[in-house]
């Protein structure tokens, strides 16, 4: 007879036969069974379920244990056990039979023993035995310790069920957003190329000496970015696929494991521990093409004040131009029109062997609120401004921290700056300080 509410592995009805069994063998038992706690439903009587008997030709010959109502003592039990925590109980002899009342059972038959299965506060079930002759002290105790074994087990598989369950869950949460996002990537490839595409033909077309060639080749530039992006992401995923198969939970067993996710790159292209010295001027010249044009067309000025000798830095290039065009384009997304961006170098030496130079970015812009300035650098965090119809997803400076702390530097923030006259706008400057490349 079987019972769709029922949770039971077979690996513990296993365990519970193979107890039943050591049961008749250890200390004579006539017959065992072991009985589930049904899941309990609000107005419905609690029910016992019974999951496994011993010796097992007793179900053939007939003699099936039927699912039963708590007894007052059991329901009595499970009430004083939840508000008292009381110990497993060191054998109860009930005098009602727990089996079919109407069967007329033999004669030779003269108790009965059931044993709670309680683990953590919580009656699970129980374990009915019986034998022809009167219990021994010391076949109690074993019976008792058989009782815990079997508690145990079935808190264990009936977590482990709930485990299963709700990671069965996450699996199709996640492969749901996950054809999401291959959808969303399938429809971003056809502009793309095409992006790509028109660019190259308008740098075929224009003159050499036309200032539009030098946009073009920026569109190209920003297309063939877009490209690399796609094309690292996409071998990402495919490689954290393979690690979710790899670590898929069985049916038979559980793995674990203590390493924890690996943060994801796949915005910087190449390795970031590929450090080399690095030219802050090369890496600005390419990004202030198209910066210009973005200001430009929302008035407002920006202004780069570099010196020519400046010395090369450590860092990898192209995680410093995702840095500094986070950075400038905060800086042009939070200044009113008609005000300005200023691009500058500092220089400073903290320890004879080691120089730091400083890319400060500052604006004339809205300026962000002291109490807010610890917070800024948390992913998707956007303070006040979220309240503004600035468009932003409050990503950009938390990228921008972490490329530059993973090349070696660190980043400051200063607001108000004072770089504008209206009260109103205080202004801030961002600093991406990096260590000064040896000359050696």
């Amino acid at each position: 007879m079987s019972y769709s509410f029922i949770s039971a592995s077979a690996e513990f009805t296993a365990l519970c036969q193979s107890q039943l069994e050591l049961l008749s063998r250890g200390v004579g038992a006539v017959w065992s069974a072991v009985y589930l706690t049904e899941e309990l439903v609000e107005n419905k009587q609690g029910r016992l379920v019974p999951l496994a008997i011993y010796p097992r030709n007793l179900m053939q010959q007939g003699q099936e244990l039927p699912p039963v109502s708590l007894t007052n003592n059991l329901q009595q039990l499970t009430t004083q056990v939840q508000l008292s925590s009381l110990p497993l109980l060191q054998g109860t002899i009930v005098e009602k039979q727990i089996i079919n009342p109407e069967k007329k059972l033999d004669s030779e038959v003269k108790k009965q023993l059931v044993l709670p299965l309680i683990y953590d506060t919580r009656v699970m079930g129980v374990l009915v035995t019986q034998k022809d002759e009167d219990w021994q002290p010391q076949e109690l105790e074993q019976i008792e310790k058989i009782a815990q074994t079997l508690a145990l087990a079935r808190f264990l598989d009936h977590r482990y069920q709930w485990y299963q369950k709700q990671l069965a869950k996450q699996e199709s949460l996640r492969q749901i957003e996950q054809d999401r996002l291959d959808d969303l990537l399938h429809q971003i490839r056809n502009p793309l190329t095409a992006l790509r595409t028109f660019s190259k033909l308008l740098i075929k077309r224009l003159l050499p000496e036309d200032r539009n060639q030098s946009v073009a080749k920026s569109i190209l530039r920003e297309s063939d970015r877009l490209q690399e992006l796609l094309e690292q992401f996409e071998t990402e995923t495919q490689q954290k696929e393979e690690e979710n198969k790899a670590l898929t939970l069985s049916t038979t067993s559980v793995r674990l494991t203590t390493d924890l996710p690996q943060s994801s790159h796949f915005l910087l292209p190449g390795n970031i521990s590929e450090l080399e010295a690095v030219s802050i001027l090369e890496v600005l010249k390419i990004l202030l093409i198209s910066l210009q044009e973005i200001a430009a067309e929302q008035e407002i000025e920006l202004i780069a004040e570099l010196p020519q000798n400046l010395p090369l830095v450590i860092a990898n290039a192209k995680a410093l131009r995702e840095v500094l065009n986070n950075l400038i384009d905060n800086a042009l997304k939070y200044t009113p029109t008609g005000g300005k961006v200023v691009i500058y170098i500092i220089e400073k030496q903290e320890q004879p062997e080691q120089s730091w130079l400083g890319i400060a970015i500052s604006d004339s812009g809205y300026g962000i609120p002291f109490e807010e300035q610890p917070k800024i650098f948390e992913r998707h965090y956007r303070g006040i401004q979220a309240q503004s119809d600035i468009p932003g997803s409050g990503l950009g400076l938390a990228i921008a921290k972490d490329l530059v702390e993973k090349m070696g530097g660190k980043i400051e923030i200063i607001s108000p700056n004072q770089l504008g006259k209206n009260t109103s706008l205080p202004g801030t400057t961002m600093i991406v300080w990096l260590v000064v490349a040896s000359e050696n």
